[in-house]
């Protein structure tokens, strides 16, 4: 694979069952260009390690003054050279080629996961810290597998010159073979520490950018509450934790490399010291003595690279981690279910959705409205009956506190809770989910993600809306039966195109050419889900599901949109969870969640009159209006008696 090949055509599936799992899924995805990264490297280093030899017999031609050899010994350097030069310009491009096409490889990976899981993908982990995956850690990820052939090209050439120092020199090469095993490992006891603190580095370097991504995001809500400077405050304190860290981690890396230095010179002057006392009793040769000092002085360079393999593997490992935590995400745990022998077919048009879970029936066709009460319990239910059902996010028992606490009992506790996850996986399918939401008898679950996507859609209450111009916003996948003017007209957009006009520059004169900012952020609330609602009627899919589309609009706007969903999806069927009176009094059927199940079912009219739950979400009574409800003329007459002689 080289750059000019990028993306991959498919990336593949990876082995998320920890990081050093997945870094070498990757290693063995490019064993063609690790192979020749090896091959230019060993050129490379091996024309390092020939050039003190090289250098010792043009000495000892010049001290036996034979021009002849000397001549050779010329040669011989050019060649090196441009093995050298050669070698490490190849070396460089095919490792920065492994570096590029693996980092590729991961983003096309986590964008692929991103789309597969779409909203529910936040319920599991963090907005910033998906962003975090997929810049920082990538390119960690990249340099650990860039480093691998540099590294095994290093070992070669250090053996090499080992070996060579021992038929060259043996008294000097015995004293090398010794030394560079040790200055090459003396670090090793060390590196356990320094993966600890580069750990917590990254640790809380992803929990600040966590806040920052949430303080951004929550910008404008923040303003209206005068909360800009706590959160400022709490982003300055986790910005100074990271920097703690930071220099922590440094101290320890700067101790290895100060080992790395250190070490090596102390070789060095053991071989001089020994090899001077060797030729002034005349049992090695002047140009031998070069030669080894030569040898050990270029073994500092290969050496480094032991260093860096250490560092990249210690920052690459977590990083490694917490993508294969993100890319083992599934849309349901059914998809831990066997395989199905053959290919399943799509529904029928025209089919039911059924919840197994919770009993909802949304017959085929018609406007069911939903009531849960709960806006939790409404979004994962929203989610499930599109088929983006996931496992809740396991709860933090120490909430913001172990945020700021101690970094290495964070992540202690996310790995113990990585191995716990791991566990599970392997003990076999899982069941917290339930069967899957049927749709015409068909699990959507058992359907490819592509069709289940075409023929059920699903709006959240916190729909999102990319920059670009409105028109490039309604450029969707969709059936072709609604056109953009009916959904704007149906979601009552008509201020929205005047604002979006009058705010675009001169010489457009189409609200559809007009531009929106990222996500949407200079319209107000109520007309963004506006927008969006109106994107969602375009595509009409077999089912629409609608998380609470107008709880950002007033109650005239709100019931014309309910006419005109109801007018635009007539015959199609279409599910909308919320608890206001003036979409339920449109729906044809409203269904009522209580307790994770169906409680009751009828008109919004049949449901005041004889479900108490149901007023008491629907009207937001107090118990004690409920009661007072349900009396008699003479017992209301007493209660309010009480009540006056109470107050």
């Amino acid at each position: 694979m080289q750059i000019s090949d990028l993306p991959y055509p498919d990336p593949g599936v990876p082995d998320a069952r920890s990081g050093p799992r997945f870094l070498l899924w990757l290693g063995r995805g490019q064993l063609g260009g690790q192979l020749k990264s090896l091959c230019w490297g060993m050129l490379h280093f091996g024309g390092v390690a020939g050039l003190p030899y090289a250098v010792g017999l043009g000495i000892d031609a010049v001290v036996d003054g034979e021009a002849n050899r000397l001549l050779l010994v010329g040669g011989l350097l050019v060649l090196i050279g441009v093995a050298i030069s050669v070698g490490d310009a190849m070396l460089h491009r095919t490792a920065v080629t492994n570096w590029i096409t693996a980092a590729a490889r991961v983003q096309q990976l986590l964008a692929r996961k991103t789309a597969e899981l779409g909203s529910a993908l936040t319920r599991r982990v963090a907005a910033g810290e998906v962003v975090a995956v997929s810049t920082g850690d990538v390119e960690k990820i990249g340099w650990f597998v860039e480093a691998v052939s540099r590294f095994l090209a290093a070992v070669f050439s250090i053996v090499l010159v080992c070996v060579g120092l021992m038929f060259y020199a043996p008294e000097l090469g015995v004293v090398v073979a010794v030394g560079v095993p040790v200055v090459a490992l003396a670090s090793l006891p060390l590196l356990p520490r320094a993966t600890r603190r580069a750990d917590i580095q990254r640790e809380k370097a992803g929990k600040a950018t966590e806040l920052a991504s949430d303080t951004v995001a929550g910008l404008r809500v923040l303003r209206g509450i005068g909360g800009e400077e706590l959160f400022l405050g709490r982003y300055r304190e986790a910005s100074q934790e990271v920097r703690k860290a930071a220099v922590r981690s440094a101290r320890m890396w700067a101790l290895i490399s100060a080992i790395q230095v250190v070490l090596p010179g102390l070789l060095l002057i053991t071989v001089v010291w020994y090899g001077a006392s060797l030729a002034l009793d005349g049992r090695i040769a002047v140009g031998e003595l070069v030669a080894a000092f030569s040898a050990v002085a270029t073994l500092l360079y290969p050496l480094r690279h032991f260093e860096e393999i250490a560092m990249a593997y210690s920052f690459s490992r977590p990083s490694a981690q917490r993508a294969a935590r993100v890319l083992s995400l599934t849309r349901t745990d059914a998809a831990e279910r066997p395989e199905q022998a053959g290919p399943v077919e799509e529904p029928a048009a025209g089919g039911d959705l059924y919840d197994p879970r919770t009993g909802l029936l949304a017959p085929a066709g018609r406007f069911t409205a939903v009531v849960c009460g709960d806006p939790d319990l409404a979004g994962r239910l929203a989610e499930r009956l599109g088929g983006h059902a996931m496992e809740e996010q396991d709860a933090d028992p120490d909430g913001d506190a172990g945020r700021s606490g101690d970094g290495e009992r964070n992540l202690k506790r996310d790995q113990e809770r990585d191995q716990e996850r791991d566990q599970e996986r392997d003990r076999g399918p899982a069941a917290k989910d339930g069967p899957s939401v049927l749709l015409g008898g068909v699990a959507l679950d058992d359907l490819e993600l592509d069709a289940a996507r075409r023929l059920v859609l699903v709006q959240d209450k916190d729909p999102v809306l990319l920059s670009g111009t409105l028109r490039e916003l309604f450029d969707v996948p969709a059936s072709g039966a609604v056109d953009s003017g009916a959904a704007l007209a149906a979601a009552q957009c008509a201020d929205v195109l005047d604002a979006l006009l009058q705010s675009a520059p001169d010489g457009v004169d189409d609200a559809m050419d007009a531009r929106i900012t990222e996500r949407g952020r200079s319209l107000s609330g109520g007309q963004r889900q506006r927008l969006a609602l109106a994107r969602s009627l375009v595509t009409d899919p077999e089912v629409l599901v609608l998380d609470e589309p107008t709880s950002a609009v007033d109650s005239h706007t709100e019931a014309r949109i309910a006419d005109g969903i109801a007018g635009l999806r007539a015959g199609r069927t279409t599910v909308v969870l919320a608890s206001s009176p003036l979409l339920l009094d449109r729906a044809e059927r409203v269904v009522l969640i209580a307790g994770g199940t169906v409680a009751a079912v009828g008109t919004h009219r049949e449901l005041l009159h004889r479900e108490p739950l149901y007023r008491a979400v629907v009207t937001r009574e107090t118990d004690e209006e409920q009661r007072l409800a349900g009396l008699g003329m003479t017992e209301l007459e007493e209660a309010l008696t009480e009540i006056e002689e109470s107050a």
